[in-house]
């Protein structure tokens, strides 16, 4: 199936200059000699009817005149030109485009008004469009060099994925004293049409690119970077710079780009979902493309320091701690090894100091030892030049040392004019070398990240209806009763029993408009009780001293109730106030206060916070992030993320608090902002927890109206584990066929299905006979974003195993939408042991459906014209099935839906 139609902008035949001159300086005279000095293979055009020649070469009017095939055009001609080139490059089959040319959004409405046109015109001719505004794209291994910047850099395995030209020409001038390669060079300007989710697309699987680096400054489009994102970081490291973290550098992105800044912590927790890795700095940026482009990975955080000196031990066992890495317990073995290597007075211990007169031999058997140690994931050997040590002679070992296992070896040889020889033989050899040992930590820290964001990237939450389903039609009808009264804020008992259709414990509440009400509220629920002013205009009842505690009497009832009202009065003179709340006292016996909370980012949708609570939450700033949906695994990585996660456990006879609880109802606070778009801000403070139960005890949801064409979950940047599509079917034999969505702990599955389909139906459908899928191939296949494309499986239960929970996939179906557009690539695949029982048509049908229900148009795809069996299928589906001109072995059809 074809994952990305921008390939033309990476590896084209043909290319076209539009613009191309004489003129020094000028653009389009630096993209078309840049195009002819960078070993291009192909014919590169000029193109400008301005010029019979340009640097001696045939110079055409347009594309008419030349009358050849063009893949790429590279567009340097005034902003008002461009629209009319890419309708002229649509009438001639030209695929892509990379617009240079200024002049646009950058210049205010009327530059906007033409970026609409320009769009409209790319769209209009099914071309892909890079840019406008863009410096280019670089493709060393092709000789491409379709940019007015730099000379070409050395091929290497890193991409560059900027919205910044400058931020391109410094990285590729600096990579080369390190001899740093790259596999792709891409400079988005304003993104008008392609976006980082294009160009994600087809780096993760591009087989000449090994990690990524993106520097952002904002984004459009969150679910289609978040999917590309997603993507991209399943197969690869993808490392990212983001700026735009304070208000002014926000205003710069915003005026820079014309995209979406947002939120730092979102953005932050929207990385770590997405399995990236977040730098701050340039510098830190290229020290990632350093480590990731060695290719070597940490299995965990534990790490050893190597040094000829007590000073940079410090300062990089300092940094380690910093960043969250585990200087390892040598083990007593390692521990012997380096007694018998090492001077008596060497430091036993982590950090290994192997002494000022450490020789080559002294660091390799230092190496060796704590390479061999289980316990230690990667090692950093630092060098200081004094008079006694041999940088050279040191690196030399290292290098050979670092060859000789799979843990990563970073290095950093402090200093200049002496160290230069060692470094230049790290960067030959492709050992990354950094110039201080925090850097050099730092950059072992981000091979750390990028381990633990990627488990959290393969999360793939079901919701707990498995469990016990929500109300969810009652809570959609108090909401929708609210917003019919013409209120966006729920009242405090409106919101409880919200919650409570979502199965979340909370205090009852009584709403009492007088103090009679109130007591007799009291002496319903039990005393003693809690008080709280209720009022939609009042966000915080601490703010107006709202609340009133441990109310056990009939006098004091009274008392708090006129108390209450008059104060709130008197400090929020326009506030409605409504009467007071009265709930039963919950036992604070080993209580912790806790804090859940929603908010509706403005590029990414809602996201979840967690920590501390009470009235000092705001003052504590204690809290950590996250993108529903959330799962276990994630809610225990949000809890240890936060200070109050310490005061979760036992200590002072407090027993431990009960964090299953916990986790249950931070899953339902997922359910609920997934299924309820209503939902804009949600916050559970204080949400009390001890080691029995976890309860809310105040609650406020804010509500607006879902946009009328709003799809399902398209208020998400995550698309959630779509269950409604769950389908159970008696086939005609008597089976029962589980058709469901793909999730990623089916990998197991999938791989035992294609292993036991014949070599036959191995070839029909991937075209080649295979044994397995790989490790990339299983990835794709099974960890989906199902907001673009969808893969349906059908599971049955061996007989004689009704008991066990254990499938058996019989079949697939899968389908990918095509980018900006109604059309999608479908295909299918039945094991050989289940034809002819309707799977195949059971199916395809579902999946029709699907496609339908997301506004797809149209099903294509290519069957071998062997496939006999294929084509009868899709001709009872109602496919239109033709021959393909280009290959009469294969059969084209398609569907309209």
């Amino acid at each position: 199936m074809r994952l990305s139609d921008v390939d033309q902008l990476f590896v084209p035949d043909a290319v076209a200059v539009f613009g191309a001159s004489d003129r020094e300086g000028s653009v389009g005279a630096m993209v078309y000699r840049n195009v002819l000095a960078g070993g291009f293979k192909g014919p590169c055009y000029p193109i400008n009817p301005k010029y019979e020649t340009v640097d001696g070469e045939p110079c055409w009017k347009d594309l008419a005149a030349l009358n050849k095939h063009v893949d790429l055009a590279l567009i340097a001609t005034p902003a008002e030109a461009v629209p009319g080139i890419l309708d002229q490059c649509g009438e001639f089959g030209v695929r892509a485009a990379v617009v240079h040319s200024a002049g646009f959004s950058e210049q205010g409405e009327r530059g906007s008004a033409l970026q609409e046109r320009l769009v409209e015109a790319a769209r209009r001719n099914r071309i892909r469009m890079l840019g406008p505004n863009c410096l280019g794209v670089m493709r060393p291994s092709h000789g491409l060099n379709a940019t007015f910047g730099n000379e070409l850099p050395r091929a290497g395995n890193v991409a560059l994925v900027s919205q910044s030209g400058a931020v391109c020409t410094a990285m590729l001038d600096r990579s080369g004293p390190r001899r740093l390669g790259f596999s792709a060079v891409v400079s988005l300007g304003a993104a008008a049409d392609v976006d980082f989710g294009d160009i994600l697309d087809y780096l993760a699987l591009d087989p000449q690119t090994q990690s990524l680096l993106l520097y952002v400054e904002g984004v459009r489009d969150a679910r289609r970077f978040m999917s590309g994102l997603r993507a991209a970081a399943r197969l690869k490291p993808v490392v990212v710079v983001k700026t735009g973290r304070h208000p002014a550098g926000s205003r710069a992105a915003r005026s820079h780009t014309g995209a979406w800044v947002g939120s730092p912590e979102v953005f932050r927790a929207v990385l770590e979902r997405g399995g990236a890795v977040q730098v701050e700095r340039l510098a830190q940026l290229f020290a990632a493309a350093q480590v990731f482009g060695a290719g070597r990975r940490l299995a965990g955080n534990r790490i050893a320091v190597i040094t000829n000196g007590g000073g940079p031990g410090v300062l990089a066992a300092d940094r380690a701690v910093d960043q969250g890495l585990i200087l390892s317990e040598l083990s007593e073995a390692t521990r012997s090894k380096l007694g018998q290597a090492l001077p008596d007075h060497w430091s036993h211990g982590n950090p290994v100091d192997v002494m000022g007169d450490g020789s080559a031999q002294r660091y390799r058997d230092a190496l060796d030892a704590c390479l061999a140690d289980e316990g230690v994931d990667g090692v950093v050997a630092l060098m200081a030049p004094l008079a006694t040590s041999d940088p050279t002679s040191v690196a030399g070992e290292v290098i050979d040392a670092a060859k000789q296992t799979r843990k990563p070896v970073l290095t950093c040889w402090m200093g200049e004019s002496r160290v230069a020889e060692a470094q230049g033989l790290f960067a030959e050899h492709g050992v990354p070398h950094f110039e201080s040992p925090e850097v050099a930590v730092d950059a072992m820290s981000f091979l750390a990240e990028q381990r633990r964001n990627r488990m959290l990237l393969m999360q793939s939450p079901a919701p707990l209806s498995q469990q016990l389903g929500p109300d969810l039609e009652g809570a959609r009808l108090i909401i929708e009763g609210v917003m019919a009264e013409g209120r966006k804020v729920l009242g405090t008992i409106e919101a409880k029993a919200v919650l409570s259709a979502f199965r979340i414990n909370t205090t009852q509440a009584v709403l009492a408009r007088s103090p009679n009400e109130a007591l007799v509220a009291a002496e319903s629920l039990g005393f003693p009780v809690v008080m709280k002013i209720n009022s939609p205009d009042i966000r915080y009842k601490s703010d107006v001293d709202g609340v009133r505690l441990g109310l056990s009497d009939a006098q004091s009832i009274r008392r708090a109730y006129t108390e209450l009202t008059e104060r709130a009065k008197k400090l929020r003179p326009q506030a409605q106030i409504q009467g007071v709340t009265v709930e039963h006292m919950v036992p604070t016996r080993a209580a912790r206060e806790l804090m859940v909370k929603v908010v509706r980012d403005p590029i990414f949708g809602p996201v979840i916070s967690f920590g501390a609570g009470g009235t000092d939450m705001q003052v504590l700033e204690d809290r950590a992030l996250g993108l529903p949906p959330l799962n276990a695994f994630i809610i225990q990585t949000m809890i240890e993320h936060t200070r109050v996660a310490r005061l979760m456990g036992a200590y002072s006879n407090m027993p431990p608090m009960n964090r299953q609880a916990l986790s249950r109802i931070l899953q339902r606070v997922s359910e609920m902002v997934c299924e309820l778009p209503e939902i804009i801000e949600l916050e559970i403070n204080p949400l009390i927890g001890n080691d029995l139960d976890v309860i809310a005890v105040d609650a406020r949801i804010q509500v607006d109206y879902r946009p009328p064409q709003m799809p399902v979950y398209g208020h998400m940047a995550i698309h959630p584990y779509p269950q409604h599509l769950i389908e159970h079917v008696p086939l005609p034999d008597g089976t029962d066929l589980t058709i469901r969505p793909i999730r990623p702990e089916d990998a197991q599955m999938e791989q035992d299905f294609v292993r036991g389909l014949s070599d036959q139906t191995k070839y029909f459908r991937f075209m080649q006979t295979i044994k397995e899928l790989s490790p990339e191939m299983l990835v794709r296949f099974t960890q989906i974003d199902y907001d673009r494309e969808m893969a349906l499986i059908g599971v049955i239960r061996p007989h004689g195993n009704e008991g066990v929970e254990e499938e058996q996939e019989v079949g697939v179906a899968r389908y990918m939408a095509h980018p900006g557009g109604d059309t999608c690539e479908f295909a299918i695949v039945v094991s050989d042991a289940c034809r002819r029982r309707g799977i195949g048509a059971r199916l395809m049908r579902s999946l029709m459906q699907n496609a339908r229900n997301k506004g797809l148009r149209i099903m294509e795809g290519e069957v071998l014209s062997a496939n006999t069996r294929m084509l009868a299928l899709v001709k009872s589906l109602g496919f239109r099935i033709e021959t393909d001109r280009n290959d009469p072995t294969v059969k084209l059809v398609s569907k309209v839906l």
